[in-house]
């Protein structure tokens, strides 16, 4: 009898420390996971866009008239001035064809006088009636051909003038030079292909961006309209080759109204002063695009995951992970997410690791002081 009852309670202890045991197991299988809990916070975040750049005005010079580059005025890189002259194309044949239109300006006038005191005297003689209307009407006729025939040689006049100031070649701005392909002795016409050189203003530097039609529509959303949009962006940063941030920061002035159908992007412009002429037209760079969001809900990007181009999160409700759907700003770092629906301020969510998660796993905090995203 002893021995039964000795049986039976080493049984019963026996399944109550395998029932421990598997208790114990049990606990240990639930994962620890770092979860945080959101606030509102005030958030910057800066996204890069690849820029080309380019001056205020990039001008190729290209001659009006054809003949030989008899003088170049001007070195590869200099610093030039509206007006100056860059090159002189031979001016001898020119310089000849506007004193013969000169020449036929005199003739003209001459003939006119002659037409003129005709056509009086033959209408003094009408008047007497010495000669017909018709004769009368013949001289005035020819008075006013002369008068055509001086007013045509006077327009060829100006034209060869014109010519004649295109042998020299000015700079229309001011500007730096670029190179030159053409020396002297080169014939040039208005027809070349590669112009005499380029003077590019870099007093003022373009920056030329793309957004995508969503950003730019969150844009528009946020100030009431594109043109106030445009007028209340932030100034922007100049990420240069180098990695530098270049000193001056631009102002994005301009906004395409034309949504390019291969990229489904838009084109945006910004300028930046120069006056050191640091920047260099035809050069790339990436303009930093500063968004500055108000009692908003950060996250990182690892508390997140997609499921069909959607994205969640997973809370910590009673212990248990629940996924919960978020909709976020248009823009972000790379790094994390602005929430602007799907969570509250105070929830608790899985802030990595997500991606072991299913729904109803039970979460086990790693520490016990949450990260919390505070209002700064």
């Amino acid at each position: 009898m002893k021995s039964l009852i000795s049986n039976l309670l080493i049984g019963g202890l026996c399944l109550v420390i395998v029932s421990a045991c598997k208790q114990g197991k049990n606990e240990t299988n639930i994962s620890e996971y770092r979860v945080m809990k959101v606030s509102l916070s005030d958030k910057k975040l800066t996204s890069n866009y690849s820029a080309s750049i380019r001056g205020k005005q990039d001008v190729d010079i290209r001659p009006q008239i054809s003949g030989t580059i008899t003088e170049v005025c001007v070195k590869e890189g200099a610093n030039v001035r509206k007006g100056e002259p860059l090159f002189i194309i031979d001016q001898i044949p020119y310089q000849a064809a506007l004193e013969i239109a000169i020449a036929n300006v005199k003739v003209a006038e001459s003939n006119v006088a002659t037409a003129r005191l005709t056509a009086e005297s033959k209408k003094e003689l009408y008047n007497q009636q010495v000669v017909s209307s018709y004769e009368m009407q013949t001289a005035e006729n020819a008075y006013q051909s002369q008068l055509a025939s001086l007013a045509l040689a006077r327009a060829q006049e100006v034209n060869a003038r014109n010519d004649l100031s295109y042998t020299m070649v000015k700079s229309p701005s001011d500007g730096i030079a670029g190179m030159i392909p053409y020396r002297v002795g080169a014939l040039v016409n208005p027809n070349i292909v590669t112009p005499l050189t380029t003077i590019s203003d870099n007093s003022e530097i373009y920056a030329y961006f793309s957004m995508t039609e969503n950003q730019i529509l969150s844009l528009s959303r946020q100030n009431g309209s594109l043109h106030e949009a445009v007028s209340s962006m932030p100034k922007v940063e100049l990420l240069l080759s180098d990695g530098s941030v270049y000193a001056e920061k631009g102002k994005i002035d301009a906004i395409s109204g034309i949504i390019d159908q291969t990229t489904g992007a838009i084109s945006l412009r910004a300028t930046f002063p120069n006056k050191e002429r640091i920047l260099h037209s035809g050069g790339s760079a990436n303009v930093v695009f500063p968004y500055d969001k108000n009692d908003c809900i950060v996250i990182p990007q690892t508390a997140t995951f997609e499921v069909q181009d959607k994205k969640y999160v997973y809370t910590v409700e009673n212990g248990l992970a629940v996924s919960k759907m978020v909709r976020t700003f248009s823009v972000d770092d790379g790094r994390e997410y602005i929430i602007e629906e799907g969570l509250q301020p105070g929830e608790t969510i899985v802030a990595e690791g997500v991606g072991l998660l299913r729904e109803g796993t039970p979460v086990r905090i790693k520490n016990e002081e949450s990260d919390v995203f505070a209002k700064q």
